[in-house]
């Protein structure tokens, strides 16, 4: 299997900008789609963003679209979330999480997941 191991979280002030990362080992990260989620306190887990394996196709939640990137470079085993114009509201961990079979926005189709790594944004 592969193991997930996200990184690039801390505390910024709104719109201020934070780039996470999610390293892959254990198996080429080219053969994965890949989802990042977050889950913040007293909230379910929710999708962020998605992107397929040639990083050819990306998704994203309505509330992060067009201040959050994810982006993949699949000879680094990495793919990345560039979180701009952060607001409070996105304060969250942060998991990334890997699919060999499925490109889906919901966490229980995600085999493979990541620690979580900790977003702030202070008002």
């Amino acid at each position: 299997q592969v193991q997930l191991v996200e990184s690039g979280g801390g505390l910024v002030q709104a719109g201020g900008s934070l780039r996470l990362s999610c390293l892959a080992s254990g198996r080429p990260f080219g053969n994965y789609n890949v989802g990042w989620f977050r889950q913040a306190p007293g909230k379910e887990r929710e999708f962020v963003a998605r992107i397929i394996w040639s990083g050819g196709g990306t998704d994203y939640v309505d509330s992060v679209k067009g201040r959050f990137t994810i982006s993949r470079d699949n000879a680094k085993n990495a793919v990345y979330l560039q979180m701009n114009n952060l607001k409070p509201e996105d304060t969250a961990v942060y998991y990334c999480a890997a699919s060999r079979t499925g490109w889906s926005t919901r966490p229980d189709e995600y085999p493979y997941w990541g620690q979580g790594t900790q977003v702030t944004v202070s008002s």
